[in-house]
């Protein structure tokens, strides 16, 4: 009797801790990790490698990650967009703290003529009197492009609808990447896939004519995209956010050796239902990942290289990104 007693109530026992590790388990915090698809996409490659609790990562259409982050509730416990977007929404530090630099541009120079490739020595000698076809001229590559133009002395303009060139300016068109032609423009500044793939459908009419990286940052290029979380995620739960940063820190290396059908892979498991992905295999290539620059930093070695870029935009269009706030800056 005392024996089955002691059975029953053993079983008992374990029972009630096998209940409680499986609510424990249950009961983990789930964060969400936001990302819109494309070159941002690519730095969640690492983390959805590496799989398991607590992130619940998200590729998204990228006209919808600003609604990740606002309202009442915001879904995005964690999110990567465009430092632009984290300024206006978010500079300033009341609900969201800057984690760190994500990408740092994507976008290259095509050309149809035989005409030098661009660099920061010739900028002048090259373009003054030419025309250029931006893919995004209104937002941070075009801002970007045209505050390398104005830094270095170089007088633009923006065409209108009649497409009359300027001779003593650079003449700047808006384009979209599907409308590139060889017979457009004298030069084109684009983004990867769509430069490579270019290249390859134009039979190498349209080349390859310098960086736009190379024009800003010497190389190192700019902070195009950046990781933010919940200000409550980073003051609650720091090991989380260390976890999630570590994966981050470890992208490029991660990237550099991955096979290409792999990165497609992880993204398509996580990319919203019906969204066409950004990149195929037909465009996804080792080279065009390493001109994608999806590279680390924390906020506390790029927060004046921020702050500088913020200055630059707000310079060339004062509606397009805002100051940030010093609380903004997550420096743990």
């Amino acid at each position: 009797m005392k024996k089955s007693l002691f059975s029953a109530c053993a079983l008992l026992s374990c029972a009630l801790a096998f209940g409680a590790a499986s609510c424990g388990k249950a009961e983990q915090a789930k964060y969400t990790v936001y990302a819109p698809d494309g070159a941002t996409a690519l730095a969640l490659a690492n983390a959805i490698s590496a799989g398991g609790d607590p992130f619940d990562y998200r590729i998204i259409d990228a006209s919808t990650i600003a609604a990740q982050v606002t309202g009442n509730n915001p879904a995005a416990d964690f999110c990567v967009m465009p430092v632009n977007l984290a300024s206006k929404l978010l500079g300033t530090g009341e609900n969201y703290r800057l984690l760190g630099t994500v990408t740092n541009g994507n976008f290259y120079f095509l050309t149809a003529a035989e005409s030098v490739s661009i660099t920061p020595d010739n900028l002048s000698q090259a373009l003054v009197g030419k025309t250029v076809g931006v893919v995004q001229l209104s937002n941070v590559p075009g801002l970007t492009f045209q505050s390398v133009l104005g830094e270095n002395g170089i007088p633009y303009s923006l065409m209108g609808n009649d497409g009359a060139a300027l001779p003593d300016k650079v003449n700047l068109k808006g384009v979209e990447a599907a409308n590139i032609t060889p017979a457009g423009a004298d030069y084109y500044l684009c983004p990867e896939p769509d430069v490579s793939a270019k290249i390859k459908g134009t039979n190498g009419k349209l080349k390859y004519a310098g960086s736009l990286q190379e024009l800003y940052g010497g190389g190192e290029g700019y902070p195009q995209a950046v990781l933010v979380a919940k200000k409550s995620v980073t003051e609650g739960d720091k090991g989380a956010v260390q976890a999630l940063v570590s994966y981050f820190e470890g992208s490029a290396e991660y990237l550099a050796q991955a096979e290409p059908k792999e990165i497609l892979s992880l993204l398509a498991g996580k990319r919203t239902e019906g969204l066409a992905p950004a990149f195929t295999e037909a465009t996804l290539t080792a080279e065009v990942v390493a001109r994608c620059s999806v590279r680390y930093t924390p906020a506390r070695e790029c927060k004046a290289r921020i702050d500088g870029f913020l200055s630059k935009l707000i310079a060339v269009n004062g509606n397009f990104a805002n100051a940030v706030a010093e609380e903004f800056y997550y420096m743990g």
